[in-house]
């Protein structure tokens, strides 16, 4: 069968690879739509720690069941499915007090084990979330990327009536924000260096958006809230340069969610977040969120294809790396169709 496999940074190809076969506990899955995240992109140019080489990448992708394995209930051949790839031990700290998101042995299909970019993928049946009947599979793809965005806002705690400020425009971005529209947040910044994403982000309703290369971001975000800050600040842009501004635009007891796995140190103002009493929360993968994520989905609140730039065959996935490393204005989500 066909998979897209990355052998070494830089070096990734798609390949004939030997059909995998599903373990107890497990099922096959027949890929029909993976999505390609900026983790994917991370994993080919070597900049992901967690990443153990040669790897099938995609944690972003739903199908339908093949097979299962033995000692599997509650899941049945033909289930259009999408799949969690939190895989966590369920006994330590972490997973004791409901957060197996950050388990000490986490592992991440498509990081740790082989992913979605594959025809056919064995993953445990505990992680696979039967679809809504109409929920594609195209869209399914798409569910665990507005995971990421219930799980920071999650952690920032929003109260009713906070306005959120949402750094960056990229995909995550565009599921933090209409996440946050889905639960009533009502007022919305965003932010970005791309005029195409900015467009993007008014489209799907954001009530402010600024170009910080052609804006006085913080000037303007100041006014805006009669320079009071803003209660909850997403760092999707992931950026480390950018803290100190995000610890200057916070409200006091401001809440500031971080996505970005970056090495590079940031510089942090103690005085800043000692005087307004900020929290700064990291935020990592999803903490069981599929299910809300399937939820509004299904009621029409989210919105998954209006992210959708391109859709690809497998066979294009070299052409689709270079679009996103060299054209990103271009690109919203790529999504490859690896069956039918």
């Amino acid at each position: 069968m066909k998979a897209f496999q990355v052998k070494a940074p830089h070096d990734y190809q798609v390949a004939d690879i030997e059909t995998p076969t599903a373990n107890a506990g497990e099922v096959l899955v027949r890929v029909a739509f993976a999505g390609i995240c900026g983790s994917d992109m991370h994993i080919i140019h070597g900049d992901n720690a967690f990443v153990r080489f040669p790897r099938i990448t995609g944690h972003e992708f739903a199908g339908v069941v093949e097979s299962l394995g033995d000692d599997v209930e509650g899941v049945a051949v033909g289930d259009r499915v999408c799949v969690d790839p939190v895989i966590s031990c369920g006994e330590c700290y972490p997973c004791r007090i409901g957060r197996p998101n950050v388990c000490g042995s986490l592992e991440v299909i498509g990081v740790h084990r082989d992913g979605g970019f594959e025809e056919l993928v064995a993953v445990p049946a505990a992680n696979v979330h039967r679809l809504p009947d109409h929920i594609g599979l195209d869209a399914a793809a798409l569910v665990e990327p507005y995971t990421i965005a219930a799980n920071v806002l999650d952690r920032m705690q929003p109260h009713p009536g906070d306005r959120l400020m949402i750094l960056g425009a990229g995909v995550i971005g565009m599921t933090i924000l209409q996440m946050a529209l889905a639960k009533g947040i009502k007022d919305v910044i965003v932010t970005d260096v791309i005029n195409e994403r900015l467009a993007a982000a008014k489209e799907l309703g954001a009530t402010h958006v600024f170009n910080s290369l052609e804006h006085d971001v913080e000037k303007e975000v100041l006014a805006l809230t009669q320079g009071e800050g803003v209660p909850l600040i997403a760092d999707a842009a992931c950026v480390p340069a950018l803290l100190p501004q995000m610890l200057r635009l916070a409200s006091a007891a401001g809440r500031i969610g971080l996505l970005g796995f970056s090495v590079q140190p940031s510089d942090l103002v103690q005085l800043e977040v000692i005087k307004k009493e900020l929290t700064l929360v990291g935020s990592r993968l999803n903490n069981r969120k599929f299910p809300e994520v399937l939820g509004l989905m299904a009621s029409g609140q989210l919105d998954p294809l209006a992210l959708v730039s391109h859709r690809l065959p497998l066979s294009d996935m070299p052409s689709a790396i270079d679009m996103l490393d060299h054209r990103p204005e271009e690109v919203r989500k790529v999504l490859i169709q690896i069956s039918t």
